[in-house]
């Protein structure tokens, strides 16, 4: 049975806030104790066979962009404006619904949560074989709405994946010494963290799946609002960090952007970062 059940209502599939709530309640303990950083792993999270029927209807990548840089390859992302299925715009709805909200703030003692209807960065993801997400520390603004984003949700589609192919979601340590906990991504499991500054996580090795195959997850973010404005934060982009040891590339091009938000006067900083572009 899945952890958060979900009702129908003719046809429309929705979360109970006091089922939700009561889980979060269950696994808050755990959550705000985890290391590196708050996070929770938990499996059996949704029906599966309502995750297999999203994964079969996935949007075609047919001359669809992709992401394909020396941080991030293959990586192709499915927002509400892409050819999406009802049933996966249904389950996307219901992970911004107030009766999720509850289960994350019972779970992360977060008040305050605000889902993001943009779902800027977020959606179906999907990744190709040879593909990966660098380790990085996400965004920390949210350029619609000028909020902070605070949590990341990730719910996988992938059955019978094996540790060859790759693709297990890692969790750095705050100093970038080494990996903590990795996480195999598994149809219904979904992993929960909290994002600062120096949250680092990726998939950082190339997938090795069978070329038919490959790696497909939900994504969802959450933030509240800044109690002080927006301004009283240094706001980033996402930040990739090379792993000690590997062949893992900095971009430099973001280090220097962020260098110029906080050091080069407002008014120079249009041409600062014109420069930094075609550097």
């Amino acid at each position: 049975m899945a952890v958060l059940q979900l009702k129908n209502a003719d046809g429309y599939l929705y979360f109970d806030e006091e089922n939700c709530r009561q889980e979060g309640r269950a696994r808050a303990a755990a959550y705000q104790s985890a290391h590196p950083f708050p996070h929770i792993v938990i499996d059996d999270f949704l029906d599966k066979d309502m995750l297999r029927g999203i994964h079969a209807q996935y949007p075609s990548t047919e001359n669809q962009r992709f992401f394909d840089r020396d941080q991030e390859r293959f990586k192709f992302q499915f927002g509400p404006g892409a050819d999406l299925s009802g049933r996966t715009r249904n389950i996307l709805a219901e992970l911004n619904s107030q009766a999720f909200l509850g289960f994350l703030e019972e779970m992360t003692g977060i008040k305050g949560l605000i889902s993001d209807p943009y779902f800027n960065g977020g959606g179906l993801h999907l990744t190709r074989r040879g593909g990966h997400l660098g380790v990085h520390a996400d965004f920390n603004v949210h350029g619609d709405m000028q909020v902070e984003r605070r949590l990341n949700l990730l719910v996988y589609l992938n059955e019978d994946w094996d540790d060859a192919y790759n693709g297990k979601l890692e969790l750095w340590d705050t100093e970038m010494k080494g990996c903590e906990v990795s996480v195999a991504p598994l149809l219904g499991r979904a992993v929960v963290f909290s994002t600062t500054l120096d949250s680092y996580h990726g998939h950082p090795d190339p997938l090795a799946c069978p070329p038919e195959r490959d790696r497909r997850s939900i994504a969802t973010y959450y933030y509240t609002a800044f109690p002080d404005g927006v301004n009283s934060v240094p706001q980033r982009t996402t930040v990739f960090q090379a792993r000690p040891g590997s062949s893992d590339r900095t971009d430099w091009r973001v280090k220097v952007d962020h260098l110029i938000g906080d050091w080069v006067p407002p008014r120079l900083q249009k041409y600062a970062r014109k420069l930094n572009r075609f550097a």
